[in-house]
């Protein structure tokens, strides 16, 4: 296949979603965020493994990365759920945290445009550094949040596509090289098969 074909773009596609992810992991531990943190370093796996696969024409780990597509969609669509607060959920509580740490999120304190102010003294947390949300900015840190999912369903919904596309046309070209005879072992036993039958005859002829 070419350079234009579906398997180039979906090794950009691969290429682009480790990208995306490595900067989401990076500010997932940020802000302690321990079930985006597994999450996402599962999807980086996977990831890898359908890059992998299309480099290598490997269509077996590519449906590995489509199955897990289909989740990383519903894990994003989970997290704009979470932090939009749908569906009688709260991006207050302690759920993606796995109540280990009071964080909610890394642009809670540090988005776009946020001030930071300073806690009262005397209302600081014992043993841990105040929580302090950013204030006048431009982006609610649950938007960010939400934004940072829709492009990760988009990418993925598309790499689902070009993955589906990928494996078809490398079944096709699997078949299309067993029906010319590329798998068969037989030619082999033919080729082989009647040297040996005239070494036998010569043994035997009549001096």
């Amino acid at each position: 296949m070419g350079c234009c074909s579906g398997r180039c773009t979906l090794i950009v596609l691969c290429t682009f979603q480790l990208v995306t992810a490595l900067e989401r992991q990076v500010f997932d531990f940020l802000g302690y965020q321990w079930a985006p943190i597994l999450a996402t370093f599962i999807h980086i796996v996977m990831v890898i493994l359908g890059l992998f696969g299309t480099i290598q024409y490997r269509p077996r780990y590519i449906v590995l990365y489509a199955v897990w597509a289909a989740v990383w969609v519903t894990w994003n669509s989970f997290v704009i759920c979470f932090y939009l607060e749908v569906g009688g959920l709260s991006k207050d509580s302690e759920l993606l945290t796995f109540n280990l740490s009071r964080h909610r999120s890394w642009w809670r304190e540090h988005g776009p445009g946020c001030q930071r102010e300073e806690p009262v003294a005397g209302f600081q947390p014992s043993g841990g550094q105040a929580l302090v949300p950013g204030v006048s900015c431009i982006l609610e840190h649950s938007y960010v949040e939400a934004l940072h999912s829709a492009l990760q369903i988009l990418v993925a919904l598309v790499a689902f596509v070009y993955a589906c596309y990928v494996v078809s046309v490398f079944t096709e070209e699997e078949d299309s090289f067993d029906f010319i005879g590329g798998f068969d072992p037989f030619p082999l036993y033919h080729v082989t098969e009647k040297p040996s039958s005239l070494l036998f005859k010569q043994v035997y002829l009549p001096a």
